[in-house]
């Protein structure tokens, strides 16, 4: 079996019985993986595994079963000595096994040893670090003193530059035949980048089945949003920036969005912390990424950041979409008029009263759109100083929480990140709602508490999914220039948000 002509995608199975490994193995190469890792050390008898092999291939001889069986002390669950571990891994050879994966501690203490697997199937040696990413070209070094046809570089990403380092391996080292992965969720970008940055290949979750490291997805999810595969070095990246990211659906819709309009791009979430968005600066020149939505903590500090900024975002002070245009980032704000496009449908804006809920980044953006549009503007928030300061820059009246409930308002915005996935069974109002028509800006949920309480004292109700589209539609248009596929971007959203 040649290395270079492994598939892209690995399914890592770790399972304690050997009839569960077999049967999640059997579904994987029923939807069509061919290239499927066995973690023997995972089985209560990691002997069991090598019939396992032998039993899976008479049924699916057109799959690659790449063997693992990782001693405990390097992260793994085989508790027997170097010489059984190569033992093991020897015989899944001879039982059908094309490459096997000897981690480097033990590749360096059984040298000899581990030299003579390369004869029996491809040998991958491996490296793991759950603690981060060590300078990498001394990992490498010390690596390629034991012979193997592949070398596997996992580390940890404590910060999004872990990424570019890690793909920028395989490209200084054409020759070597190098698997680079990220783990955990800061370094989930990189498992689905490594394959067209020149890594090897990349591994995968089984369906409905936990992976076997941080950050693992499933192959469905890794092959059907991000195109795993099918990406290339020239494909253009775009993302969304936030900390928490996990819940965001903007990847769902815009690679829908690009897939619908044949456009070679990939759209990834990036975790980033709130002390690592000038580390992410970086991360994003070095891939590049070509542009990326802003959202919660980032979109007041990322101006200081960009080249230019149009004048509403300056107004506003905060920007929620960033592109590069001829070496510059670039920054516009797109919640603004995606606040005012969806309230416009259910009452004319101008002289109408409304009591905007939030002092954050997000309600800036309402804020300014709100009084532009000639509404007679009241804001309430957390935090009474922000909230004048507000009130202030956009000429609204400020209010404190306790003068609510004697007032009424024909509209209500509510701008904060309360009732927000999965802070869920939070209100910013807990009693009478002091609005006709309620505008909640959280998407996720699709029905948040607010909402479900609007409904029942029968108000009109606005979701923040309306909102979403809008300033999805508006970054859409913005980066690729093309018009966006609205309905196919709407019936994503709702479809990762399970189908409300």
């Amino acid at each position: 079996m040649r290395v270079k002509s492994l598939p892209k995608l690995c399914i890592a199975l770790g399972f304690t019985e050997p009839n569960q490994l077999v049967q999640q193995a059997c579904i994987e190469a029923e939807a069509g993986e061919t290239f499927l890792e066995f973690r023997l050390d995972y089985l209560k008898q990691p002997g069991a595994g090598v019939e396992t092999n032998r039993e899976f291939l008479r049924d699916h001889p057109e799959c690659v079963i790449l063997a693992t069986c990782r001693r405990r002390q390097n992260q793994g669950r085989f508790n027997g000595s170097i010489d059984e571990q190569i033992g093991l891994l020897e015989a899944a050879a001879e039982a059908g096994a094309k490459a096997i994966d000897l981690e480097i501690e033990s590749a360096e203490r059984a040298h000899l040893a581990a030299a003579t697997l390369c004869g029996t199937a491809s040998l991958v040696v491996s490296y793991h670090n759950f603690e981060g990413t060590p300078p990498l070209e001394g990992v490498l070094r010390r690596m390629l003193r034991c012979p193997a046809d592949v070398y596997k570089i996992a580390t940890t990403a404590r910060k999004p530059s872990d990424i570019s380092r890690l793909l920028a391996l395989p490209k200084s080292h054409p020759k070597v035949r190098i698997v680079v992965l990220a783990m955990g969720e800061i370094g989930f970008p990189c498992r689905v980048l490594s394959p067209s940055h020149g890594g090897l290949f990349t591994y995968a979750a089984p369906s409905a089945a936990e992976g076997t490291a941080p950050g693992q997805v499933s192959a469905h999810v890794l092959r059907r949003l991000y195109r795993v595969g099918k990406l290339s070095k020239a494909s253009k990246v775009y993302g969304v920036i936030a900390d928490p990211v996990a819940h965001s659906i903007s990847p769902a819709v815009h690679n829908r969005a690009f897939q619908a309009r044949r456009i070679d791009a990939v759209y990834l979430p990036f975790l980033v912390p709130s002390l690592h968005l000038k580390d992410f600066m970086t991360l994003a020149a070095d891939l590049p990424v070509a542009g990326f939505s802003v959202t919660i903590p980032h979109k007041q500090r990322v101006m200081r950041y960009l080249d230019a900024v149009d004048p509403l975002a300056r107004r506003i002070g905060a920007v929620n979409t960033v592109w590069r245009k001829a070496g510059r980032w670039r920054g516009m704000n797109a919640d603004a008029e995606a606040v005012v496009i969806p309230l416009s449908r259910h009452l004319r804006l101008a002289k109408s009263s409304v009591l905007l809920a939030g002092n954050g980044g997000a309600a800036r953006s309402a804020a300014f759109a709100l009084a532009d549009a000639g509404a007679k503007l009241s804001i309430v928030g957390r935090s009474p100083d922000r909230v004048r300061a507000l009130a202030r820059a956009c000429g609204a009246e400020p209010l404190l929480r306790d003068q609510i409930p004697k007032l009424h308002f024909d509209a209500l915005v509510h701008a904060t990140s309360l009732g927000m996935f999965p802070h869920t069974e939070e209100c910013f109002f807990e009693g009478s709602i002091p609005a006709e028509v309620v505008f909640d800006m959280v998407y996720n949920p699709a029905e948040t508490l607010l909402l479900r309480r609007a409904k029942e004292q029968r108000k009109t109700l606005v979701p923040g999914l309306q909102m979403f589209l809008e300033q999805a539609v508006r970054q859409f248009e913005t980066w690729t220039g093309e018009t966006a596929p609205r309905a196919v971007m709407e019936k994503a959203a709702r479809e990762a948000l399970g189908g409300a």
